[in-house]
């Protein structure tokens, strides 16, 4: 271990505070999903391979579970019974045909898409708590030390797709009469 520049105290406090941070924000945060999903039938596990899948393009289940925080056997568990259901397709490649990849579907393209359009359909408590700091302002709370945190955990490759998908997500939507629509951009792909 590196030259320490912090006492124990400070460490262990550090620790605690952003356990019960992260416990209590992850607990909003899974309500606030499971009440999103609840109408399609999908558990956060599912949505989560669904939203990785739609975004990687191809990935393999590795990809899915590094990149969704799961064991290997989760996210090939899960992809299996999304495949059951027709929102995913499992396939090798002829160059590797060590890995299984994963495609989504058209029927689980539109599932994420039309999921994504009544996102505001239901309550969003972590939204709605960050509203005052966006009035006040003018614009979301960053997290730019907590992605740094993240990013020295899990790596820069976790963080490009990181942020890939939400590239994707931004380019993917529009605004229109105050609601959320496909772009025409994405309906021409």
């Amino acid at each position: 271990m590196s030259e320490e520049n912090y006492s124990l105290k400070d460490a262990m406090i550090f620790s605690q505070r952003i356990a019960q941070l992260s416990k209590a924000l992850w607990k909003a945060v899974e309500k606030d999903w499971q009440q999103w999903i609840k109408p399609y039938n999908l558990n956060i596990n599912e949505h989560h391979i669904l939203w990785i899948s739609y975004h990687l393009q191809g990935a393999t289940i590795s990809d899915i579970a590094k990149f969704g925080v799961m064991h290997v056997s989760t996210a090939f568990n899960f992809s299996k019974k999304l495949e059951e259901r027709g929102y995913l397709l499992f396939y090798k490649k002829d160059e590797d045909r060590r890995n299984t990849y994963v495609a989504v579907t058209e029927k689980g393209e539109n599932l994420i898409l039309e999921m994504n359009e009544n996102y505001h359909d239901t309550e969003h408590s972590v939204l709605n708590g960050s509203l005052p700091i966006k009035s006040l302002y003018g614009k979301f709370p960053e997290f730019l030390e907590v992605m740094s945190v993240v990013r020295n955990i899990y790596g820069d490759d976790f963080m490009e797709i990181f942020e890939h998908g939400f590239d994707n997500l931004e380019s993917s939507f529009g605004e229109q009469e105050n609601k959320l629509v496909i772009s025409a951009i994405k309906k021409e792909s």
